[in-house]
Formats: C-alpha cells, sequence, structure tokens
C-alpha cells in the first residue's frame, strides 16, 4: 500500500499553459507520492503530455506551482528537472544503437581512469550492478542495443535513470509496441522501482496496462483534470467513461 499521509515527492498545483492563445492545460494539480505509480490518460490533445512536459522541463509552464518534497521549485529546463532527480524515459527511449549497455548507460557520463582514459571495465562493473537490481535476467551487457529485444532496451534506459539518482520518473507508453512477455518484464521494472521508494508518472492510452500497472489514474480532457482515482476502486470502464464523458462516475463523484 502506498503511504500518502506524508509529503508528496511531486505535487503540481494549478498548472496553465497556453499555446496560441488556446489552453493546452488549465488549472491542473496532481500529486505523487515515493513507491506510487500515478497513470495519466486522455485522448491526444488532452493535455497530459504538455502538463508532464512543463515538470520534464521541456515546456514552460506559464502559471501555477511545482513541489519537490514539499519545497516549490523552478523548472525550465531539463536540466532543473535532473536537478532535482525527476528523470524522462520517452518513447524513443533516446538510445546509441551502436553502443552496448554500459556505453549508453554512462553515454555523456563517462567513468574515467587517473590518466583520463574511459575506464569500460568500470562501467561495464557498474551496469551489472545496477541491472542485478532491476532486471536480473539481463544478460546481454556486451551487445549494441540494436540487437536488444524492447523490453531489454527499457531496462537500459531505466537503469541509467536510477543509476544517476532518479526519484521521479516519466515513462511515456512504456509497453507501446512490446509483446506480452515484454511487457510483462516492463511490469517487473516498475513492480521493483516503486519497492526501491521511486515514483512513476506513466502516460498511457491503453487502460488495460493503467489498470495493472498504477496505483492512481488521472484523467484529463480538453486541458483540464477530469479527476483523480484510485485503480482498485473503479472499473475499466468507469476510466474509459472519465476519458469520453469528461466525468467522474457516480458513485465516486461526491
Amino acid at each position: 500500500m502506498v503511504d500518502r499521509t506524508g509529503t508528496p515527492l511531486v505535487e503540481m498545483r494549478d498548472i496553465s499553459i497556453s499555446f496560441g492563445g488556446i489552453k493546452a492545460v488549465d488549472h491542473v494539480s496532481v500529486d505523487l507520492f515515493p513507491g506510487e505509480v500515478v497513470g495519466l490518460l486522455g485522448h491526444n490533445g488532452a493535455g497530459k503530455s504538455t502538463l508532464i512536459k512543463c515538470l520534464s522541463g521541456a515546456y514552460r509552464k506559464d502559471a501555477g506551482q511545482i513541489f519537490v518534497d514539499g519545497k516549490e521549485v523552478e523548472i525550465t529546463n531539463p536540466r532543473d528537472a535532473r536537478t532535482h532527480n525527476i528523470e524522462t524515459i520517452y518513447q524513443t527511449l533516446a538510445l546509441a544503437d551502436n553502443l552496448d549497455a554500459s556505453a549508453n548507460l554512462f553515454l555523456g557520463r563517462e567513468i574515467t581512469t587517473a590518466l583520463g582514459f574511459v575506464d569500460d571495465g568500470a562501467m561495464e562493473a557498474e551496469t551489472r550492478r545496477i541491472m542485478g537490481r532491476l532486471n536480473p535476467n539481463f544478460r546481454k551487457f556486451n551487445a549494441p542495443v540494436s540487437a536488444l529485444s524492447g523490453g531489454q532496451r527499457q531496462s537500459v534506459a531505466i537503469a541509467r535513470a536510477v543509476y544517476f539518482n532518479a526519484r521521479v520518473l516519466i515513462m511515456d507508453e512504456p509497453t507501446a509496441a512490446l509483446g506480452p512477455q515484454e511487457t510483462q518484464m516492463v511490469a517487473d521494472l516498475i513492480d521493483e522501482l516503486k519497492r526501491q521508494g521511486l515514483g512513476i508518472f506513466l502516460i498511457d492510452h491503453d487502460v488495460h496496462q493503467v489498470k495493472k500497472l498504477c496505483d492512481r489514474a488521472a484523467v484529463m480532457k480538453n486541458g483540464e483534470l477530469v479527476g483523480v482515482v484510485k485503480v482498485d476502486e473503479v472499473t475499466e470502464d468507469d476510466i474509459l467513461a472519465m476519458i469520453i464523458l469528461g466525468k467522474k462516475p457516480e458513485h465516486l463523484a461526491a
């Protein structure tokens, strides 16, 4: 069970952002606690990706506040987000296909020897250590990531974020285009991250996956927040109705 009595890892309060006079996000508030997965759902153009890009630093909000560990912070670019241990794993994963897992893990942040040479042995040892925590079945340490399956590639992208002290992960449709076995691998990864106390915002279209992977679901429509529900208190049809009709189920509307 997620403990929501303490201070949220992240709180986005009253966030608004407009493009060309059109409100893409209109006074939306969501929060995220340690060890919790919050799904963000809605049709294309609902505002879910725009909202989360205000947290990742890809966009600058027009109004509202962002709190990390109860302290207000300003996030104006991705560097600011990383400073606050917020990492984004995009659907494209942003991996260098020709490099192996350890080279990708440390890309741009390589471990070097006292003489300034890249220390491949140290990087591989660290990669094996972090993978042992996240995905003990991972074996292809010396293969280019182009040879890895979708789930294994997710493992590398997640390992990179976790190694560099991410406490909040933003995941964009992490199981899209994966088969059942690969999808289960990602689900296991998410469970392990929860056990380690990370918080995850998961952007998805798949209501079934949100029910399976998330603790709460935040539904948006036309830039506004329809509501936030605990997934074990609603059915998939309830969540679909929120997405389509733009209102909470009657038994939760009070």
